[in-house]
C-alpha cells in the first residue's frame, strides 16, 4: 500500500497519528497466517514511561490551505480493562471537520487504543472513520505474549514482537529517549496498517524555537525517511516540531502535498505529565 494508490483525501487527514504513520511506512511485508492459540506464549517488555499519563488531553487544528478545516482531540485515559491481568491505558482519538469543509467532505473519526502501561505496547485498536461517505471500519485484538494479532474477521497473523497499531505508535514515540540523539539520526517503529507491518522510519534533524498560537516552545524537528513515488516527494515535505521536554507533544506538522499544503497545530493541552519546554 502506497499513499499514491488512494485518494490522499480518503486517509484521516484530520487525525495526526495517521499523517506520519501515512507518510513515513516503509516497504510492507505480509504478516502469515496462524492460529494464534497454537502459538507458544512468550514474555512482556517493560518500557519506560514518563511522557504522558492519564488525564492529558490535546487538542489540534487542522488548516488545509487557508482553511481551518477541522479539529482533532487526543485523550489518555485508564482503561477500564485489564489485559492478561496487566494495567492499560486507553487513549481515543476523535476527529472532525468544520465550517465550510464541513458541508461538502464530512468526516467523523473514532481511533481508540489500549496500551500496556508498563510496556507501551497495544492489546486492541478500533478505527471507525467516515471521510466524505468513505468509511473505514478496523478492530485489531494484539495477542503480544504471542507475538500474534487478529483483525476484525477474527483472521489470526503472525507479527514481529510488541507491533505498534497506528495510534500507539504515536505514543510509543513519545516515549523514547530522545536526548542523546544527534542529528540524522534515524528512530524505526514497527507498524501494523490495513492488515501489514511496516517500519515508520522519522529522522532527527535538530532543534527549533517555535510560536503558534498555544505559545511558544522549544522543539525537537523530525521529518520522515521517505521512499519514492509517494505524495511527499522530500524528506522537507513534512516536518514534525516536538517539545524539547519530557512530554515530546507535538506542536506542529506542515505537509506539502500534491494537491496543496496541510497544517496541524496545537490548539490546547491538559493534564499534561510534566513541565512544558515553553517559553
Amino acid at each position: 500500500m502506497s499513499i499514491e494508490k488512494c485518494d490522499f483525501m480518503k486517509t484521516s487527514i484530520f487525525f495526526f497519528a495517521s499523517l506520519i504513520c501515512m507518510s513515513a511506512l516503509q516497504a510492507q511485508t505480509k504478516p502469515s497466517k496462524t492460529n494464534v492459540d497454537n502459538l507458544p506464549v512468550q514474555g512482556f517488555r517493560n518500557s519506560a514511561n514518563y511522557a504522558f499519563m492519564a488525564g492529558e488531553q490535546l487538542t489540534y487544528r487542522i488548516h488545509y490551505g487557508f482553511v481551518d478545516a477541522g479539529t482533532a482531540t487526543l485523550k489518555v485515559e485508564d482503561s477500564p480493562y485489564l489485559f492478561a491481568g496487566r494495567p492499560a491505558y486507553k487513549v481515543v482519538g476523535m476527529g472532525r471537520s468544520e465550517g465550510s469543509v464541513d458541508w461538502f467532505f464530512k468526516v467523523r473519526d473514532h481511533y481508540e487504543t489500549h496500551i500496556d502501561k508498563e510496556g507501551m505496547f497495544p492489546y486492541r485498536f478500533l478505527r471507525n472513520c467516515d471521510e466524505g461517505g468513505y468509511r473505514i471500519q478496523q478492530d485489531y485484538t494484539f495477542f503480544p505474549e504471542r507475538r500474534a494479532f487478529k483483525n476484525i474477521k477474527g483472521e489470526g497473523y503472525k507479527s514481529p514482537e510488541f507491533v505498534q497499531d497506528m495510534l500507539s505508535a504515536y505514543y510509543y514515540a513519545r516515549t523514547l529517549d530522545y536526548s542523546y540523539a544527534r542529528v540524522g539520526d534515524v528512530f524505526s517503529i514497527t507498524t501494523l496498517v490495513d492488515d501489514e507491518i511496516y517500519p515508520l522510519r522519522m529522522k532527527y534533524i535538530g532543534k527549533e524555537t517555535i510560536t503558534i498560537d498555544a505559545g511558544t516552545f522549544r522543539c525537537m524537528k523530525f521529518v520522515p525517511v521517505l521512499q519514492k513515488g509517494r505524495v511527499f516527494k522530500q524528506e522537507q515535505d513534512l516536518t514534525v516540531w516536538i517539545t524539547d521536554d519530557l512530554n515530546h507533544i507535538p506542536v506542529l506538522a506542515e505537509a506539502q502535498i500534491l494537491v496543496g499544503s496541510i497544517k496541524m497545530e496545537l490548539k490546547g493541552y491538559s493534564g499534561v505529565r510534566n513541565a512544558l519546554a515553553i517559553q
